[in-house]
């Protein structure tokens, strides 16, 4: 049937939004008010609606029900359906490019406007008419996802050529889209109906916010299209050029910040309250450009821009609530693609909180209840160590606090007069991570062509200890604490496998499909050797002498292991060497450390088991996890506070001179040294509040620090020399809290 992609096509569709608790979005019918005026047209005195840039009203009727709605012609038996109108032929144009643009050069050359007036009048008078002059052939049938049928070498310098041209095109233009929108829709759209939309969708004219009207009503009715024929918009979409694709990307952003935080120049458009439907119809839209973006190899532009950074100001939270309990009810969490890592940062960071509170009510009220005296020490998970023996006691302390995992986390180091305010957790993650990841523990193995750790294949009775590493990254992104792990961004999409851990523990977990540019970030020599392979043009079988059994080294030992039942007798040739990869990268990336992430993953899970973790990307845990990658000392600077100084006096700025004079290395320091960590918090050093306090002290003293609140505290040091000097003795011995 016409408008249904084949079977082949709809398995490899991504999802146009995210699974979770809500599931659809219902959008609401919206009341109409009066918009922009209406003009006449210039034959026979009819009128036509038109939207003006200059701020005059319309009024649009409101759009009719979807065809797969109960009691739609569609639902009728077959031999009492009236027959459905032929698709109208297109009629043939021949103006080219070439030709375009020269009418636009003499337009511009002697002021006459007459031919290309013409041309755009009539070009977008119709659905009919836009293709006639933007499809390759008038008539041909272009109904596969693969090709648009659209001449985007027509299409681009069409609309490049615009917005240069008088006031009254741009208003004819605008007044043929209204007049296509206008049309009474009988039956299912055709495939030259979803050509039109996909051309108007680029249209540049809405950019500016006085033919938002307009453009609101064309994503509405976009947004109302049968899923098939949404699914053919995707793939059409990866056709367009970056720069295009990114600028409808940010006019739909720009349209959605518009209604959450109306401006003063908004004042002729409908009032928020009035449109309630712009904003999930936009958000529609803008995920199939994400699933447009996500089938395209390599991406078309980065993830993070789809983030509304409007949102980054506004609590949502709300709509977190309606995702979870209120599936019919639009929620910007269904589609976390809009939210930056700093929104959901902050999601998780609350639901934490509550999560936090829930539990230590629930053993004050037990404790209460059964008459027992209450010591406050039972609402925190209470960790306890020496720090000489910091590896061995932080398991044992795990092991038997499991149920208080859910609890605000304290750390205490032994003989130590330091009082945990968030300090004493940093250091405790930071030097007890040191211990798991070094290569004498044989947990994990450090690959120096990558840079990064993987599991060891080492096989045991008991992998507890992978579940205990597993706690610790949980706990880490339950209590806000950015961590030194450098784990391959495979890895977090294995977290993520599924992104809740599923109630039967026996269940898979953690086995994600692995792909050569996933073993390419991990092993990329061995990446390299199979690319080789695959691109072979001689006698695989003779030349590479390979079998489906591989080799790998474990503790000292090569074992074997069949990729395939009898793989030890089965030879690689060029038939099915694609297989041999695949099952190879597939046994490196997860049958031969399958038993070790899985108590990873529910380590990991037991803690951070909050619906919020669907809303996250791979990168973005990979975020939470380890901060953000960007030392910014600049905008750490420009965020600092001060107490007893200002930003003037001499010692700072000798103090900030400093700084920003310092190798990466000891700026990472002078971050430990002040905060306990030396990652970047979420959203940048900018978030970190980050104070420069002065101590009156004799200048002999070296510089001390509160960890628990981000403070530095400076003598007034006389010169710039003795500031380094003593600022790069503290920074360099940076470690424990003082003796009792």
């Amino acid at each position: 049937m016409d408008g249904e992609p084949a079977a082949a096509d709809r398995d490899r569709l991504p999802p146009i939004h995210t699974s979770g608790p809500g599931r659809g979005v219902k959008q609401p019918s919206p009341s109409l008010g009066s918009i922009i005026s209406t003009l006449r047209t210039h034959s026979g005195g009819q009128r036509s609606a038109v939207a003006m840039t200059t701020g005059l009203r319309l009024e649009l009727p409101p759009i009719c029900s979807d065809v797969r709605s109960k009691g739609s012609v569609l639902t009728l038996p077959p031999e009492v359906r009236a027959p459905l109108p032929p698709p109208p032929t297109i009629p043939l144009r021949t103006k080219t490019t070439t030709d375009f643009q020269e009418d636009m050069a003499l337009a511009l050359q002697t002021g006459d406007w007459g031919p290309v007036r013409e041309f755009y009048l009539t070009t977008f008078s119709s659905f009919i008419e836009v293709n006639a002059a933007f499809k390759k052939e008038a008539n041909g049938v272009f109904d596969t996802i693969d090709d648009s049928g659209v001449n985007a070498k027509f299409v681009n310098p069409v609309y490049d050529a615009l917005l240069s041209t008088p006031p009254d095109i741009q208003k004819s233009v605008l007044k043929g889209i209204i007049n296509s929108l206008l049309r009474e829709w009988k039956g299912p759209r055709t495939k030259d109906d979803l050509r039109a939309y996909f051309i108007l969708l680029q249209n540049p004219q809405f950019s500016v916010s006085s033919t938002y009207v307009i453009f609101a009503h064309l994503l509405r009715q976009t947004s109302s299209l049968t899923d098939a024929d949404q699914h053919y918009l995707i793939y059409w979409l990866t056709e367009v050029p970056p720069r295009r694709f990114s600028q409808l990307v940010q006019r739909l952003l720009q349209l959605i910040s518009s209604r959450l935080v109306p401006s003063d120049g908004d004042d002729l458009l409908p009032p928020p309250a009035k449109t309630c439907w712009w904003i999930p119809s936009a958000t529609k839209i803008l995920s199939l450009l994400n699933a447009a973006n996500s089938v395209s190899s390599p991406a078309i532009v980065s993830f993070t821009d789809f983030y509304n950074l409007t949102l980054d100001h506004r609590d949502v939270m709300e709509h977190y609530r309606i995702w979870q309990h209120h599936g019919n009810k639009f929620s910007f969490c269904q589609y976390p693609f809009i939210l930056s890592s700093v929104v959901k940062k902050e999601i998780i960071q609350r639901d934490s909180e509550l999560q936090m509170t829930r539990e230590a009510r629930h053993s004050l009220v037990s404790k209460v209840s059964r008459r027992q005296r209450v010591d406050m020490n039972i609402l925190f998970l209470n960790i306890r160590v020496r720090r000489s023996q910091l590896l061995h006691d932080s398991l044992e302390e795990l092991s038997r606090k499991r149920s208080d995992l859910k609890k605000k986390l304290r750390v205490r180091f032994l003989g130590e007069a330091g009082l945990d305010m968030g300090g004493l957790t940093k250091e405790w993650f930071l030097l007890l991570l040191r211990h798991v990841f070094h290569s004498d523990y044989g947990m994990f193995t450090y690959l120096k062509d990558s840079r990064c750790h993987w599991f060891s294949t080492w096989k045991s009775d008991n992998y507890s200890e992978f579940q205990l590493v597993g706690i610790l990254m949980g706990l880490a992104v339950y209590n806000s604490i950015a961590l030194d792990v450098h784990f391959p961004l495979y890895c977090y999409r294995k977290l993520l496998t599924p992104p809740t851990a599923p109630c039967d523990q026996t269940a898979p977990v953690g086995m994600a499909t692995a792909t050569m540019e996933d073993l390419q970030q991990i092993m990329p020599d061995l990446a390299h050797g199979l690319e080789e392979l695959l691109n072979y043009e001689g006698d695989v079988e003779e030349d590479f002498y390979l079998t489906f059994q591989v080799f790998q080294e474990e503790m000292g030992v090569i074992c074997p292991y069949n990729l395939r039942p009898g793989g030890d007798k089965i030879p690689v040739n060029k038939q099915n060497r694609k297989e041999y990869v695949q099952l190879y990268i597939d046994h490196l990336l997860n049958r031969s450390v399958c038993r070790q992430f899985a108590a990873f993953y529910h380590g990991f899970h037991s803690v951070c088991d909050s619906p919020a973790l669907m809303l996250l990307r791979c990168e973005e845990v990979e975020m939470l996890v380890c901060g953000s990658p960007d030392l910014d000392m600049n905008a750490l600077q420009k965020a600092a506070q001060y107490e007893g100084y200002t930003k003037t006096d001499p010692t700072i700025r000798c103090f900030w001179e400093v700084v920003m004079a310092l190798p990466l290395e000891m700026q990472k320091k002078l971050l430990h040294f002040t905060t306990g960590s030396d990652r970047v918090p979420v959203g940048g050093l900018a978030n970190l509040n980050f104070k420069i306090s002065k101590i009156d002290v004799s200048t002999d003293w070296l510089p001390v620090s509160h960890t628990c609140f981000n403070q530095i505290c400076l003598p007034p040091y006389g010169s710039r020399k003795e500031l380094k000097h003593k600022l790069t003795i503290a920074i360099s011995n940076a470690e424990g809290f003082g003796l009792e």
